[in-house]
């Protein structure tokens, strides 16, 4: 029998975990149940937390995600995963999710009643991340829509709604282009070395061959074939050398008159090259070449830092991305989602607002000379007529002349909560702040398109240059400017619910535009908090440049606007440790923790105590 505090939900998280080391067929694992996002590591695997209520939906997306890790964790090897694995990002991407499909697939041959849990699991995931409403390929990621065709194709299962309508966008192309090479796939599934050949065929045929790297299996078969060609070449090669020495030696002459011919060569250069700068220098007295000043810097923090183009970039305000019926129809769709939240985050708004108004206390200066009369000392001067008036003046309030900016992460990631309880939370506090005399902005960044847009298709007319930096359209999105009213940008931060809003995201031109918004601010001081929920991925700029090359942007942004002091900066990361990226950070493990976490971080910069102001350094909540 059950005593009264025992969790309902216990029995079923202790069956589930032995369940889960026998389909893993590794009896030491360890499974722990967690409100942080899934995942696996060579210790063991983390589930989705199981409530007290014990609801279907609860059930079915843990076993689904038991499931899916025991197969990878069965049929996976990981060292010769790294073996084939390719060196391009997107590359990278769609060789993982072909990976984990045939770990999944695999399984639903051998262990029909997998098959139904990792269906729910992937049905729950595609409805979180809004596939469904997915319109067109652009919108849609390839990677997860190749996962989905393996799938489809080695099990013969109907997918999900949402992962249908991804997979549909994509299957002509994926068919049309790599088709023979998936005809295949019966054959290779059950054999991981032979599938991973597979799957970097079947990215070549995509069109990515250039970011597979070097063919791993060609080492093996033509490293004693290459040196013994090299052994061979090395005693000719030093011959030639030998007899062109004593050419040289027997022939003098020759090798004066090729001199000679070298030099009148270069002499005629040089005369030519006089000739072009006489011709541009023959201009009145006094006036000297107008040369065109070089293009300016993409970025202040990194004058290295490359854009292929930014033509297709747009800053744009939330009310022209939707008409104004919409906006209100997505604003009563985010405060119907959030209702049971707004009782909390309300408190703690309420918190944050008594605070800053203890520090709102009117202190006067008196006995002045000029200023506001004194009334409560006028009764000096009727007993003793000589007495002077006496003035006095109000004190500034030392935190009424600040903005603060809210630069939310629009990208795909942070679908559905997180995204929710961001706008709410930027909502009740630009209201709580504009309550305390506070201007507030609030901005969001994401991409125009996936997988690069109108950018990625100029560069693949202009035949592919190398190295073309940053290679996707930006979006950057003003929700509400600092000088507008609470109550005139409210309906705007439902646009953040919007399906297809939210994209990629390159932090680091988001936070350095942020950051020259303020600075063109009047106030004195500005306060600047980037709420994200990870790195900055962009698919189509990684596939063709360094795999760090976003993410040392970011650093040397942070580092620029950490050095010169103009704008404090502070952080916030959901779900990831963005404490390695900002000196004042913290991460939340569940996106319920953002509300106290804002309002305590901002609390804690306007408190006058230093030692309060200090205790805002790099720490993790909850």
């Amino acid at each position: 029998m059950s005593k009264p505090g025992d969790n309902p939900a216990d029995p079923f998280k202790k069956a589930l975990a032995e369940a889960t080391k026998v389909l893993a067929d590794d009896p030491e694992m360890s499974v722990s149940y967690s409100v942080d996002p899934p995942g696996m590591n060579k210790e063991g695997v983390r589930l989705p937390q199981v409530s007290r209520r014990l609801t279907r939906e609860e059930v079915l997306i843990a076993r689904g995600t038991a499931d899916a890790f025991a197969m990878r964790r069965k049929f996976h090897n990981e060292a010769l995963a790294a073996k084939y694995l390719p060196q391009g990002q997107l590359a990278r991407d769609i060789y993982e999710a072909m990976e984990t499909a045939r770990c999944e697939a695999m399984g639903a041959r051998l262990m029909p009643g997998t098959a139904t849990n990792i269906d729910a699991k992937i049905g729950q995931e595609a409805d979180r991340k809004g596939y469904s409403q997915i319109t067109s390929a652009q919108e849609a990621p390839l990677p997860v829509a190749a996962g989905y065709l393996v799938r489809s194709l080695a099990t013969g299962r109907k997918l999900p709604a949402g992962a249908e309508n991804v997979l549909n966008l994509w299957r002509g192309f994926m068919e049309e282009q790599a088709g023979g090479a998936l005809e295949n796939l019966d054959d290779v599934l059950a054999d991981q070395s032979a599938f991973a050949r597979l799957a970097r065929r079947v990215i070549s045929d995509l069109g990515y061959g250039d970011q597979l790297g070097d063919d791993p299996d060609r080492p093996d078969e033509e490293e004693g074939q290459d040196e013994a060609e090299e052994d061979q070449d090395s005693p000719e090669s030093e011959g030639e050398e030998q007899e062109q020495g004593e050419e040289a030696e027997a022939s003098p002459e020759r090798s004066q008159e090729e001199q000679q011919d070298e030099s009148q060569a270069q002499v005629q250069m040089d005369d030519n090259a006089e000739m072009e700068l006489g011709d541009e220098t023959e201009l009145p007295e006094g006036e000297a070449p107008i040369e065109p000043p070089p293009p300016p810097a993409h970025s202040d923090a990194d004058p290295n830092y490359a854009v292929y183009t930014t033509a297709f970039d747009e800053e744009i305000r939330a009310e022209d991305l939707a008409e104004p019926a919409e906006l209100e129809r997505l604003r009563a769709y985010l405060d119907q989602q959030l209702d049971p939240l707004k009782g909390a985050v309300g408190r703690l708004a309420n918190k944050l607002q008594r605070r800053l108004q203890a520090q709102q206390n009117r202190s006067w200066l008196f006995d002045l000379e000029e200023g506001i009369l004194d009334a409560g000392r006028l009764a000096r001067v009727i007993a003793n007529p000589t007495t002077p008036l006496s003035f006095k003046w109000e004190k500034d309030t030392e935190f009424r002349d600040t903005v603060v900016t809210l630069l939310i992460d629009n990208s795909g990631s942070m679908r559905g909560r997180p995204i929710s309880i961001a706008a709410i939370c930027a909502d009740v506090l630009a209201r709580t702040l504009e309550r305390c005399q506070v201007k507030t902005e609030i901005l969001g960044f994401t991409t125009r398109a996936w997988k690069g847009g109108q950018s990625r298709e100029k560069w693949l007319a202009d035949n592919r240059p190398q190295q073309p930096g940053r290679l996707n359209d930006l979006r950057h999105i003003i929700y509400k400017s600092a000088d507008a009213p609470w109550r005139r940008a409210r309906p705007n931060l439902g646009l953040m619910m919007k399906e297809g809003l939210l994209k990629e995201n390159i932090d680091g031109e988001a936070l350095e535009w942020a950051h020259r918004r303020m600075l063109a601010r009047p106030e004195a001081r500005k306060i600047l908090m980037v709420i994200s929920d990870g790195a900055p991925v962009d698919d189509s700029t990684l596939s063709v440049n360094p795999a760090s090359f976003l993410e040392k942007h970011l650093r040397d942004v942070i580092a620029m606007v950490e050095k010169r002091r103009g704008v404090e900066l502070i952080a916030i990361g959901i779900g990831h440790d963005v404490t390695r990226y900002y000196q004042r950070a913290v991460t939340i493990t569940d996106v319920e923790q953002l509300a106290g976490a804002m309002t305590e971080q901002l609390a804690g910069l306007f408190d006058k105590d230093p030692k309060a102001q200090s205790r805002g350094g790099a720490r993790r909540a909850g």
